[in-house]
């Protein structure tokens, strides 16, 4: 597989760290996921992972949150042992003392999230949100976006006034006018686009990179690496199955997530997909993210991303 030839050359720590305590196994995965991560409700929707996991004598079960700071509660709490969220949510928990480590990545989608305005809004740029009310989920990549966008065009994050609601209720707020614009992520974004006419402002090219990360409880990770292994292993096959027949994956994910398959398969076409070993590089770039975060007073202490790293000093340094 791909993700073992990268894992061998690139996270020589990563597995390194794994391995110290490899002898204690488990007899059950638990996946955190949100319904938004199309690739995961693909995964649970066909079994694939479970029939991976079959000859390990491992079981799945999966734990569904309504988005990623509430995934990361429950990785902290022992609710789950690894889970998938944006690039915002593990800055927020490891600031108020989560324990995880990061265990992997997904490339870069900056079009799968975007700052959207009614149709008949009078708003058409950056700069006329200056005052205006924001939707957006707390903690989330999109808040980072926010943040970014905001400065990108000459304005402070001070200049609006950002109401946090969960995705659900945001949209609820944007279709009746009780806020100006909602910052969102697909398939939510693909979802207002199609259903309300929703007009993109700005999306994340150019701003953010808008990586994901998969995440697992620290002494899950050093004691199970075969299962991690396999988890990635079902990603990736996943993921080209995805590529290759977006159309009939959308057919699968969607009324699961309660979508039309046009929708869906619009939001599948702006991500990526493909879990790799986490960089230094995109290390680094998260560590911006949490510099950002702290200058602003979003989180109450500064933090090292490189303390969530599994892979000790190495990574740590030339992550710095």
């Amino acid at each position: 597989m791909l993700f073992r030839s990268l894992l061998r050359w690139t996270a020589l720590p990563l597995l390194a760290a794994f391995s110290l305590h490899a002898g204690a196994q488990t007899n059950t995965l638990r996946v955190g996921f949100q319904k938004s991560a199309s690739l995961l409700t693909l995964q649970k929707s066909s079994g694939s992972l479970e029939k991976r996991l079959a000859p390990l004598g491992v079981a799945v079960k999966w734990v569904e949150f309504p988005a990623g700071p509430q995934l990361l509660e429950g990785l902290n709490v022992g609710a789950v042992d690894v889970g998938f969220v944006g690039e915002a949510p593990p800055i927020f928990a490891q600031a108020a003392g989560a324990s995880f480590v990061y265990i992997g990545f997904d490339p870069a989608a900056p079009e799968a999230e975007a700052i959207v305005v009614p149709k008949d809004s009078a708003i058409r740029s950056l700069a006329d949100l200056k005052g205006r009310k924001i939707a957006l989920n707390k903690g989330s990549n999109v808040h980072y976006l926010l943040v970014k966008a905001l400065e990108k065009h000459g304005l402070k994050y001070s200049d609006i006034q950002p109401v946090f609601l969960p995705p659900a209720d945001a949209r609820a707020a944007f279709e009746r006018g009780a806020v100006d614009a909602w910052v969102i992520w697909d398939p939510f974004l693909a979802a207002v686009e199609k259903q309300s006419g929703a007009r993109v402002l700005l999306d994340g090219r150019g701003v953010v990179n808008n990586y994901a990360y998969y995440l697992a409880e620290r002494g899950y990770a050093q004691h199970n690496p075969k299962v991690i292994q396999a988890l990635f292993d079902d990603s990736q096959a996943q993921a080209a199955y995805l590529k290759a027949n977006t159309r009939a994956a959308a057919a699968v994910i969607a009324p699961l997530q309660g979508l039309e398959p046009e929708v869906v398969e619009k939001s599948l076409t702006r991500y990526p997909f493909g879990v790799k070993p986490l960089t230094a590089a995109v290390a680094a770039e998260q560590q911006k993210i949490a510099d950002a975060f702290h200058a602003l007073g979003l989180i109450p202490k500064p933090i090292r991303v490189a303390d969530a790293l599994p892979g000790g000093a190495s990574v740590a340094e030339a992550a710095r």
